[in-house]
């Protein structure tokens, strides 16, 4: 029987849902696509930061599937960063051990705190007298 996680990302309007299987092959798809050939190319070295981090020990025992949708390319590489890292480590305390958990989760805190939490700003919302949120209509006298 394999292990499973489901696990989501966020930033902006992008979501992330990762599911994390295990025992497995190493694998990690985004809708469907290997992680190699993500786009945009520039960004593709963000997406790998928290495999960099984690090592090789813990991910060539499973595969990630992840789904992204909503937002930008940018939003949707920082969504998938933060679901692999928090797929990894969810993975890592329900079928390996709590200990091992706090080790890689302070490890990760320390080198990128939104790998694991999710950046608390949003947009805010458009009001009556103006075009945006704080912009207003010019006023004029005659």
């Amino acid at each position: 029987m394999k292990n499973t996680v489901q696990v989501y990302g966020k930033k902006k309007n992008s979501v992330a849902i990762a599911l994390v299987k295990g025992p497995g092959k190493g694998l990690i798809k985004v809708n469907g696509i290997p992680i190699d050939l993500l786009q945009p190319e520039s960004l593709r070295i963000k997406v790998f930061e928290p495999l960099f981090l984690l090592k090789s020990e813990t991910l060539t025992d499973i595969d990630i599937k992840i789904k992204v949708k909503g937002g930008g390319n940018v939003s949707q590489i920082y969504a998938i960063r933060q679901a692999i890292s928090r797929g990894i480590l969810r993975y890592i305390e329900k079928y390996t051990g709590e200990e091992k958990k706090m080790k890689l989760r302070d490890l990760l805190i320390e080198y990128d705190r939104s790998l694991l939490i999710k950046d608390s700003r949003n947009i805010e919302p458009k009001k009556y007298g103006g075009k945006g949120a704080r912009a207003r209509y010019q006023k004029s006298y005659r």
